[in-house]
């Protein structure tokens, strides 16, 4: 078995669960380095039904995106309870990572304010590393600009104690991080060509003209981009899990 990097412990795998929404929107690039790095990998998949665990069942609690708002309980009344359990699981210690919705779902699970943003951010764009991040050890995981693929039409307010990572022109709040443990990315650092099809497949009703979307065929074209993605992504999982690989 893995050394468990949370636990200290010789006898205990690296546990990993992760709360998704839609059949479309998995783990993408986090499950070739949870398979790295031998996590023992669980879901709940709410589109599925699935019960959520116990969070003494987990050590890194990874919560995906999904078309829906984070205030859309009538529609998906599971919302109330996950943000619960978000709330659960950071205050047990565990590790999170929030993923586009998984991000505003954090935010809103600690009580800050998710809304619509001026813009859909559809696409491959920019973001800037905040002066703040570079100081923290996981935003110090993003170099000081990189394009990134965005899915989004919300944006969030900080949590209470959080601090900004990342910025883009369309979006001041594009990832935060509370304490060493808790990182929320607005971006998808995990997309990979297959779900970036699969996105485009299922969300074409949200490609309306707009001056941050993207069509589907430049989207395509911005394949030089995953490689460097993916390397960060390592880094903040790295960072996260507690695991001495990661490099600034």
């Amino acid at each position: 078995m893995a050394t468990d990097p949370l636990k200290g412990s010789a006898t205990v795998t690296l546990r990993l669960h992760y709360l998704q929404h839609v059949s479309f929107e998995g783990l993408g690039q986090i499950r070739p380095w949870a398979e790295k790095v031998g996590a023992a990998i669980s879901a709940t998949r709410f589109h599925e039904g699935q019960p959520l665990p116990g969070v003494d069942s987990f050590d890194v609690l990874v919560i995906m995106g999904g078309p829906m708002s984070t205030g859309d309980t009538d529609r998906h009344p599971w919302l109330v309870r996950e943000k619960q359990f978000i709330r659960e699981a950071i205050a047990a210690g565990k590790a999170a990572l929030g993923v586009c919705l998984g991000a505003q779902l954090i935010a809103a699970a600690l009580g800050a304010r998710v809304y619509p943003n001026t813009h859909r951010e559809i696409g491959w764009f920019d973001i800037q590393r905040s002066p703040a991040g570079a100081d923290h050890a996981i935003g110090s995981c993003l170099p000081p600009q990189l394009k990134v693929f965005h899915w989004h039409g919300d944006t969030f307010d900080l949590p209470e104690g959080a601090l900004r990572i990342a910025s883009s022109t369309a979006c001041r709040n594009q990832g935060f991080v509370l304490g060493p443990r808790v990182v929320g990315l607005q971006f998808h650092l995990e997309t990979t060509p297959e779900s970036l099809e699969a996105l485009i497949a299922n969300g074409g009703e949200d490609l309306k003209p707009g001056p941050y979307v993207q069509s589907p065929e430049a989207m395509r074209l911005e394949r030089e981009y995953y490689g460097l993605n993916h390397d960060v992504l390592q880094a903040i999982l790295d960072r996260l899990a507690g695991r001495s690989t990661a490099v600034a």
